[in-house]
C-alpha cells in the first residue's frame, strides 16, 4: 500500500464512447495489462470492468463501460443503462471519440447527452496516428464547442502515444484520499469471470462474421491442482443448434482452436499451467433470462 505519511489521491474515472471507439484497448494500455477484452465485434464489453492504475501517489480506478449506442434489444438496453450508470458515479468522465470516424452516428448522440453530465469531462481523441493534424484540430474544436471539456488529449490506444500525459493529468485532478485497492491489484474482475471473458474474446475473434454477439461464456468449475496447475471448465451458451454447430466446427476443429488460444492467454495471466475444457450448450432466449444478466453484472430491464 502507499506510504501512509505521504498524501495520496484516488478516484473513479469513467471511460465512455460509441462501440468500437477503442475503450477496451485504451484501458488495457493505461493499466499495462489485459483487463478488458478487445475484438472487431461491436458491443463486446457488456458489464462494467474496472482497471486500476497506480501512478505516483495516485490510484486511478478506470471504469470501462459498454459502448453507448441506440438499444434495439433487451440486452442492449441493459448495457447502455450500465454505461450511463458507470459515468454518473465517476469523479471524472473521459469521452472517447474515434478520430477516424469523427462525430457522427452514436458519437454525435453521445456528445448531446454527455453535455448535461455534472462531472468534470475530458475529451480523448483516439487513433490520432491515422488522421491528419488539421482534421484532428477541427474535430477537437467541434467537440469542445458542444461540450464544456476541461481538457483534450490526443492518443493512440494501440501504441500508447499520449497515454502518459493523460495519466499525469488524472493523477493531479483526482481528490486527495486513501487508495481503494492494494498497490499490485490491476482489476476488480474475479479471475473466473476474466477467464470467461478471454474465452468469449477468442470465440468472437474466430467467428465474428458467423456468430451473433448474443453468445455467452460461463466458468462452471475451477479446480486448483496439487501440482500447481488449474483445471477450468467453461460452457459456451448459444441460442440455436445451428450456432452450436458453428462453434464446434468440422470435427471439433473450431472449438479446439478457441480453447487453445484461450488456454494460452489465461495461463499467461495466471502464471500457471491451465487445463481448459470447453462445452457448448443451447439455451434458447438466454437474452431474456434475469439470472444471466446478474452474472454479467447488468441490471435486468423490466
Amino acid at each position: 500500500m502507499a506510504d501512509e505519511s505521504a498524501k495520496t489521491s484516488s478516484g473513479f474515472v469513467a471511460l465512455i464512447g460509441a462501440p468500437n471507439a477503442g475503450k477496451s484497448t485504451l484501458l488495457n494500455q493505461l493499466v499495462g495489462a489485459k483487463v478488458s477484452i478487445v475484438t472487431h465485434k461491436v458491443q463486446t464489453t457488456r458489464a462494467i470492468v474496472r482497471g486500476i492504475v497506480t501512478h505516483g501517489s495516485a490510484q486511478i480506478v478506470f471504469v470501462d463501460t459498454p459502448g453507448i449506442f441506440k438499444p434495439r434489444r433487451r440486452l442492449d438496453t441493459a448495457m447502455v443503462s450500465t454505461a450511463w450508470g458507470g459515468a454518473k458515479d465517476a469523479d471524472i468522465v473521459l469521452v472517447l471519440i474515434d478520430a477516424e470516424r469523427g462525430i457522427k452516428g452514436d458519437a454525435d448522440k453521445l456528445l448531446d447527452k454527455v453535455a448535461t453530465a455534472m462531472q468534470p469531462k475530458v475529451l480523448i481523441l483516439n487513433k490520432v496516428d491515422r488522421v491528419k493534424a488539421e482534421t484532428l484540430l477541427a474535430l477537437a474544436q467541434a467537440a469542445n464547442e458542444r461540450v464544456a471539456f476541461q481538457r483534450t488529449f490526443m492518443v493512440s490506444a494501440l501504441t500508447g502515444s499520449g497515454c502518459k500525459d493523460l495519466l499525469d493529468y488524472l493523477a493531479d485532478a483526482l481528490p486527495e484520499g486513501p487508495w481503494y485497492y492494494p498497490e499490485d491489484q490491476i482489476s476488480d474482475l474475479p479471475m473466473r469471470q476474466l477467464a470467461a471473458e478471454i474465452t468469449r474474446e477468442k470465440l468472437y475473434l474466430r467467428l465474428h462474421q458467423e456468430l451473433p454477439y448474443s453468445s455467452h461464456v460461463e466458468t462452471e468449475k475451477w479446480e486448483e491442482k496439487q501440482n500447481g496447475s488449474v483445471r477450468i471448465e467453461q460452457v459456451i451458451y448459444v441460442e440455436r443448434d445451428s450456432q452450436k454447430k458453428i462453434v464446434l466446427g468440422h470435427k471439433g476443429e473450431t472449438i479446439r482452436a478457441i480453447g487453445q488460444a484461450a488456454r494460452k492467454e489465461i495461463g499467461a495471466i495466471l502464471e500457471q499451467e491451465v487445463h481448459l475444457f470447453l462445452f457448448v450448450k443451447v439455451r434458447e432466449n438466454w437474452g431474456d433470462d434475469p439470472e444471466r444478466y446478474r452474472e454479467m453484472g447488468l441490471e435486468f430491464p423490466g
